[in-house]
């Protein structure tokens, strides 16, 4: 993969994320918490994908004890995560107000791989992080200051995501470079449903599963803002910079607040 098309997976993947407040608000409406809605979207998610990688690819479901860690790193720590307070803001706030915050995350990304991959801080990756944020922060009327009141809980909440988010691509460049990106991507969401399955009393309602809307916005949420996005993200990161990635993964609120 050339560094454009790989340039290109990632905003692509990015896209798909920002399709995520669609199809989260709709299944509020059959009274989830945001903690049951992470629960389907990984329940959903980790069906599909060990499903078509079952059916086609099984080679590809072979991984190495070794990198448990790592996939409950990406899993868990910060899929499950990063996902509860990203829906949590959505469901006090607003999706655009959730996905801004959320992009604190490339901020996180950027600082952590100077110290842990030895990535370049550069001054044009300073100056689009500053454009970024501000662009963001101006779009959902948290500047100019006290144009929109924001609650403290919303903010801690909202940055919360952003770092765990942020975790992926950490975790994420440990992997790329020894599995296949749908390897990376099946793993990380059959541990993190796994251990939803087991903090989330999302079984207690396992009658609404069953239901129309809830089984299209599920699949919708699983299989495009969820599998193909983390996918074409993970093949992305790759071949470029984790904090390269996360910059250009600002694609996300734009689709997103769209």
């Amino acid at each position: 993969m050339t560094n454009r098309l790989a340039y290109f997976a990632v905003m692509l993947g990015a896209a798909l994320w920002g399709s995520t407040g669609l199809f989260v608000q709709n299944l509020y409406t059959y009274g989830f918490t945001p903690w049951e809605v992470v629960a389907i979207r990984l329940l959903f998610s980790a069906l599909l994908i060990t499903l078509a990688l079952g059916i086609y690819r099984r080679d590809l479901l072979r991984f190495q004890l070794k990198d448990i860690p790592l996939f409950i790193g990406t899993g868990i720590v910060s899929i499950a995560f990063f996902n509860y307070f990203f829906f949590t803001v959505m469901e006090a706030a607003s999706v655009s107000l959730a996905v801004v915050l959320l992009y604190t995350g490339p901020v996180f990304v950027a600082v952590m791989a100077r110290f842990i991959f030895k990535e370049p801080f550069t001054v044009t990756k300073a100056l689009a992080l500053l454009v970024m944020v501000l662009g963001c922060a101006y779009t959902v009327g948290m500047l100019p200051l006290g144009s929109e009141s924001i609650g403290i809980m919303a903010i801690l909440f909202g940055i919360a995501s952003g770092f765990f988010y942020a975790l992926y691509s950490i975790f994420g460049k440990f992997l790329s470079g020894r599995y296949h990106s749908l390897t990376i991507t099946a793993y990380s969401l059959i541990f993190g449903s796994v251990f939803l399955l087991f903090t989330s009393p999302i079984m207690s309602k396992a009658h609404l599963l069953t239901e129309p809307g809830v089984l299209l916005n599920g699949l919708g949420l699983a299989l495009f803002a969820t599998v193909c996005a983390y996918f074409l993200y993970t093949a992305g990161l790759t071949y470029i910079e984790s904090s390269r990635a996360a910059i250009l993964s600002i694609i996300e609120p734009v689709v997103a607040i769209a």
